[in-house]
């Protein structure tokens, strides 16, 4: 790219599952693509075709390695734990209607998840897979889930983890990280494949 002075990130979050699709806290449930998931995941294969990655890593949850695999990079993919969706303790496979019922003012965000992790805890990992992606050799792939994508690109900027909250990633969109001159942007966010 232009003007960029350091290598760029494309990260993908994974397709629809029928719990994503109801919006039910996917965390560390390793539940499968849906039939729509899987079209979707497929759908990215000639966009991604087009670049050259020295690096592609996928979260260990099945949801994201069988989008990595439709996409084309399964047989290239490293699994980086670090990619896990955030642990959501008591309140997995629930909505955030459902908890508010019991907690009206209620944010993942800022209160995290009883018995799961918090905003800091996932920050701490996506540290770790920023350090490895700025090692690496040139442009890397990443395949893993929304909300440790929003925290992913808020560590890359050097904002809070927490600052995630106001980024929206729905299933199988293209985002980039990448650089202006020396400074860590967001280049691109939630861009629909055609």
């Amino acid at each position: 790219m232009i003007g960029s002075e350091g290598p760029e990130v494309v990260v993908v979050r994974h397709g629809e599952t029928d719990w994503s699709a109801v919006r039910r806290h996917t965390g560390r449930t390793d539940v499968a693509l849906n039939e729509e998931g899987r079209l979707q995941a497929a759908r990215l294969a000639v966009p991604l075709a087009r670049r050259a990655f020295a690096l592609v890593l996928t979260s260990p949850l099945e949801r994201a390695r069988e989008t990595c695999a439709l996409a084309g990079f399964g047989s290239v993919a490293e699994v980086d734990d670090d990619l896990l969706e955030w642990d959501y303790g008591e309140y997995e496979g629930r909505t955030t209607a459902d908890i508010r019922a019991e907690r009206p003012r209620w944010s993942l965000w800022s209160d995290g998840a009883p018995g799961g992790e918090d905003s800091v805890a996932v920050g701490q990992r996506a540290d770790r897979v920023v350090a490895r992606l700025r090692a690496a050799s040139g442009d890397a792939l990443v395949f893993a889930h929304a909300h440790v994508l929003r925290v992913l690109a808020m560590r890359w900027i050097g904002l809070a983890a927490a600052d995630g909250m106001r980024l929206q990633l729905e299933p199988t969109r293209l985002s980039v990280l990448g650089y202006e001159r020396e400074v860590a942007v967001i280049s691109e966010w939630n861009a629909t494949v055609a």
